[in-house]
């Protein structure tokens, strides 16, 4: 949830800005690089979209975006526009860069692999922020390699009042 980042209370209307997913496949690359404990890249693929900060891919790994925090599907304003958002750019089939933060946890305490998620040059992460479906989250204050974008991300979402923050009358970041 966004507890102590994003206060939403109302429940609005949907409201989603897309962005272009590409480069849809229906299988795992046949040879996929590993992520070594000082980050790195790995090849995927799409399997599901569980909420708008989670996905699994089809080998079964579930991965949480890192350094974001997207409205909670059942309870919050927009939740469902945070799913929706995340779904549109990376559907199933969607072959997917996840990348890891050297300077940041590898796993939550889920057990979910904390990564930033592009599609072609695209930072998904980066992306929900700007569209408004989810906002910067620096678990222990820690920042990591996107923060910059990611602040900037959500001053343009705010001030453009995009996603939630149209939809959500009492949505505020700290």
């Amino acid at each position: 949830g966004l507890s102590g980042y994003l206060s939403i209370k109302a429940a609005a209307p949907l409201a989603v800005l897309a962005l272009v997913a590409t480069g849809c496949s229906t299988s795992e690359p046949t040879s996929t690089p590993t992520i070594t404990t000082t980050g790195g890249t790995e090849a995927a693929t799409v399997s599901r979209v569980s909420d708008g900060d989670t996905l699994r891919t089809t080998s079964g790994r579930k991965i949480r975006l890192v350094q974001i925090d997207a409205p909670e599907l059942h309870g919050d304003c927009f939740g469902k526009g945070a799913l929706a958002a995340l779904r549109k750019l990376t559907p199933p089939g969607t072959r997917i860069t996840l990348e890891r933060d050297p300077t940041l946890d590898s796993t939550d305490r889920y057990g979910r692999q904390l990564r930033y998620v592009f599609v072609g040059g695209t930072n998904i992460n980066v992306a929900l922020v700007r569209q408004g479906a989810a906002s910067p989250y620096f678990y222990r204050g820690d920042r990591g390699r996107y923060a910059t974008e990611l602040l900037g991300a959500v001053d343009e979402a705010r001030a453009s009042n995009r996603g939630y923050w149209s939809a959500c009358p009492d949505a505020r970041f700290d």
